[in-house]
């Protein structure tokens, strides 16, 4: 295959994706809940739908033309794949296939369902693509690099075992928003999308908001009643429950909204249920602030800046985890 039959393979994936029937979508539903049960039907239809947008032709054709891609490559990349969203480890997997090499996934036990079922898509489309995907769950040998995601534990297990090999590793990393205070109700809500979508357990969810000294959160919190439906999960009210007990017993001040807690914290990283926030005095507080954190950020939403509220589980192509250009680390891989 050459790249553009590659590129028109996936522009047809993209197609199918969209158009998937509601019967279909939830059949994946099911079986996808069955291993992973922070994957709701509204959650999966959202990952599936999104990955549809993001393989539109346009945006493929932009994408790709950036980069000197081999016409096919030899090379086998093997991809360690996390569980935490719907098809979390799709765009890694979409790289090493457009770049003209083979992918070896180390799919999760929690998502072990979805990707088989857009890999069967797929080589439908493209039969070409059959004998250059292999996925499991055990262990994975005879690859040339090694793309991995996993949590800063699992980074130093990556390090070790893989550091021989051209390698991109991923560590914990969550999102920021920005607030100025000044913001409308239905641009609160946008945020709270980017908040609650996934129940927070992806590293584009907003763990943490920067508000201006004298921020009123009242206003925040009513604007955010809305995403109750999060309490109907008894996995989020367990951690609701749990989370407001640590806070009462060890006298910590907070703010609850019935739902979900709020903590002023300087860590990025907060617990399910929990949003962290702190407070800057100007702008140049604000940079400074952004700058301590930018190795574990991976986005930061903020009313007019490239990222506006709403989309940050809608990433775009080129918009790479950790900021690692994926497509230029593979294509150099020839």
């Amino acid at each position: 295959m050459n790249l553009q039959q590659r590129v028109q393979a996936f522009k047809a994936l993209g197609e199918q994706l969209r158009n998937l029937s509601e019967s279909e979508l939830d059949e994946w539903y099911f079986r996808a809940t069955a291993y992973n049960n922070w994957f709701t039907r509204e959650n999966v239809f959202h990952a599936v739908k999104a990955i549809g947008e993001m393989l539109e032709a346009d945006k493929l054709e932009k994408w790709v033309e950036q980069y000197d891609l081999p016409t096919e490559s030899s090379k086998k990349i093997a991809v360690i794949m996390a569980g935490n969203i719907p098809l979390v480890g799709f765009h890694d997997f979409l790289s090493v296939l457009i770049s003209g090499h083979s992918v070896v996934a180390k799919i999760s036990s929690q998502d072990p369902y979805l990707l088989k079922e857009v890999v069967s898509l797929l080589v439908k489309i493209q039969p070409g693509f059959e004998n250059r995907i292999e996925l499991t769950q055990e262990t994975i040998s005879g690859f040339d690099a090694v793309i991995a995601t996993g949590s800063n534990n699992s980074a130093r297990y990556f390090e070790q075992y893989f550091g021989k090999y051209p390698n991109i590793i991923r560590k914990n990393r969550s999102s920021i928003a920005v607030l100025t205070g000044k913001e409308s109700d239905e641009e609160i809500q946008a945020v709270g999308k980017d908040i609650f979508q996934y129940y927070g357990l992806g590293c584009r969810n907003v763990s943490k908001l920067l508000v201006p000294e004298g921020f009123n959160f009242s206003p925040f919190i009513e604007a955010l009643d809305d995403f109750k439906w999060v309490a109907d999960h008894h996995k989020w009210v367990n951690n609701y429950d749990y989370n407001k007990s640590i806070y009462l017993v060890n006298d910590e001040p907070h703010l609850d909204s019935g739902f979900f807690l709020m903590k002023e914290d300087k860590a990025l990283v907060s617990p399910i249920s929990v949003l962290f926030y702190e407070f800057y005095k100007d702008e140049t507080d604000l940079q400074a602030k952004l700058g301590q954190k930018e190795e574990q950020i991976q986005c930061v939403v903020q009313k007019g800046s490239d990222l506006q509220p709403g989309q940050a589980q809608k990433p775009e192509l080129w918009d790479y985890a950790d900021g690692v250009d994926t497509l230029k680390f593979l294509s150099a891989l020839k």
